[in-house]
Protein backbone atom coordinates (compact mmCIF):
# COMPACT_ATOMS: atom_id res chain seq x y z
CA UNK A 1 0.00 0.00 0.00
CA UNK A 2 1.29 3.49 -0.74
CA UNK A 3 0.25 7.22 -1.43
CA UNK A 4 1.60 9.11 -4.11
CA UNK A 5 3.16 12.63 -4.08
CA UNK A 6 4.87 14.68 -6.28
CA UNK A 7 5.83 11.41 -8.25
CA UNK A 8 7.04 9.49 -5.18
CA UNK A 9 5.38 6.52 -4.21
CA UNK A 10 5.43 6.77 -0.04
CA UNK A 11 5.00 3.10 1.41
CA UNK A 12 2.36 2.92 4.39
CA UNK A 13 1.04 -0.09 5.99
CA UNK A 14 -2.21 -1.96 5.47
CA UNK A 15 -3.85 0.16 8.20
CA UNK A 16 -2.61 3.27 6.49
CA UNK A 17 0.03 4.82 8.09
CA UNK A 18 3.40 5.15 7.08
CA UNK A 19 5.94 3.04 7.26
CA UNK A 20 8.84 5.17 8.01
CA UNK A 21 8.28 8.36 9.75
CA UNK A 22 11.45 10.43 7.61
CA UNK A 23 9.12 10.08 4.39
CA UNK A 24 6.32 12.68 6.45
CA UNK A 25 6.11 16.21 5.08
CA UNK A 26 3.39 18.50 4.86
CA UNK A 27 2.39 17.36 1.39
CA UNK A 28 2.10 13.68 2.62
CA UNK A 29 0.06 15.18 5.47
CA UNK A 30 -2.29 16.94 2.96
CA UNK A 31 -2.34 13.83 0.29
CA UNK A 32 -3.41 11.94 3.56
CA UNK A 33 -5.91 14.40 4.90
CA UNK A 34 -7.87 14.33 1.06
CA UNK A 35 -7.33 10.90 0.87
CA UNK A 36 -9.95 11.01 4.27
CA UNK A 37 -12.11 13.71 2.64
CA UNK A 38 -10.18 16.31 5.22
CA UNK A 39 -9.11 20.02 4.09
CA UNK A 40 -6.27 21.16 6.58
CA UNK A 41 -6.87 24.12 8.42
CA UNK A 42 -4.41 26.00 11.47
CA UNK A 43 -6.13 23.78 13.82
CA UNK A 44 -5.86 20.96 12.28
CA UNK A 45 -2.06 21.68 12.10
CA UNK A 46 -1.89 22.89 15.17
CA UNK A 47 -2.91 19.28 16.54
CA UNK A 48 -1.07 17.52 13.95
CA UNK A 49 2.46 19.56 14.73
CA UNK A 50 1.61 18.73 18.94
CA UNK A 51 1.09 14.95 18.31
CA UNK A 52 4.46 15.13 16.07
CA UNK A 53 6.27 17.03 18.81
CA UNK A 54 4.79 14.70 21.34
CA UNK A 55 6.33 11.66 19.99
CA UNK A 56 9.74 12.55 18.15
CA UNK A 57 10.83 14.89 20.95
CA UNK A 58 8.89 12.90 23.97
CA UNK A 59 10.02 9.42 23.54
CA UNK A 60 7.33 8.35 21.52
CA UNK A 61 4.02 9.84 23.66
CA UNK A 62 1.27 9.65 21.64
CA UNK A 63 -1.42 11.43 23.76
CA UNK A 64 -4.87 10.40 23.94
CA UNK A 65 -8.34 12.19 23.53
CA UNK A 66 -8.43 13.10 27.19
CA UNK A 67 -4.75 15.01 26.82
CA UNK A 68 -5.20 16.29 23.59
CA UNK A 69 -8.49 18.05 24.98
CA UNK A 70 -6.77 19.98 27.60
CA UNK A 71 -3.57 21.00 26.10
CA UNK A 72 -5.67 22.22 22.28
CA UNK A 73 -7.83 24.20 25.63
CA UNK A 74 -4.70 26.05 26.26
CA UNK A 75 -3.39 26.48 22.63
CA UNK A 76 -7.21 27.53 21.70
CA UNK A 77 -8.90 29.78 24.84
CA UNK A 78 -11.26 31.30 22.36
CA UNK A 79 -12.86 27.93 21.77
CA UNK A 80 -14.71 25.04 23.67
CA UNK A 81 -12.40 21.80 23.22
CA UNK A 82 -13.89 18.88 24.37
CA UNK A 83 -14.22 15.69 22.51
CA UNK A 84 -16.99 16.75 20.24
CA UNK A 85 -15.02 19.19 18.93
CA UNK A 86 -11.82 17.39 18.17
CA UNK A 87 -14.53 15.32 16.36
CA UNK A 88 -15.24 17.77 14.31
CA UNK A 89 -11.15 18.23 13.33
CA UNK A 90 -11.11 14.75 12.68
CA UNK A 91 -13.95 12.13 12.69
CA UNK A 92 -11.91 9.17 12.85
CA UNK A 93 -10.95 9.80 16.16
CA UNK A 94 -8.66 13.24 16.85
CA UNK A 95 -5.71 10.77 18.19
CA UNK A 96 -5.46 8.70 16.06
CA UNK A 97 -6.43 10.33 12.37
CA UNK A 98 -3.76 13.06 13.39
CA UNK A 99 -1.62 10.78 14.26
CA UNK A 100 -1.95 9.46 10.95
CA UNK A 101 -2.00 12.22 8.69
CA UNK A 102 0.60 13.66 10.88
CA UNK A 103 3.17 10.48 10.04
CA UNK A 104 3.27 9.12 13.12
CA UNK A 105 3.34 5.05 13.79
CA UNK A 106 -0.49 3.43 14.81
CA UNK A 107 -0.75 3.70 18.74
CA UNK A 108 -0.72 0.82 20.89
CA UNK A 109 -2.29 2.67 23.54
CA UNK A 110 -4.81 0.37 25.32
CA UNK A 111 -8.10 1.89 26.59
CA UNK A 112 -9.09 5.13 27.78
CA UNK A 113 -10.22 7.95 26.22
Amino acid sequence: MSIEVDGNAIAMDANGYLSKIEDWTEKVAEALAADEGIELTEKHWDLINYLRDEYINNGGNQPNNRTINKTMQDKWPDVNVDSKFLYTLFPGNPSKQAGRIGGLPESRRKGGY
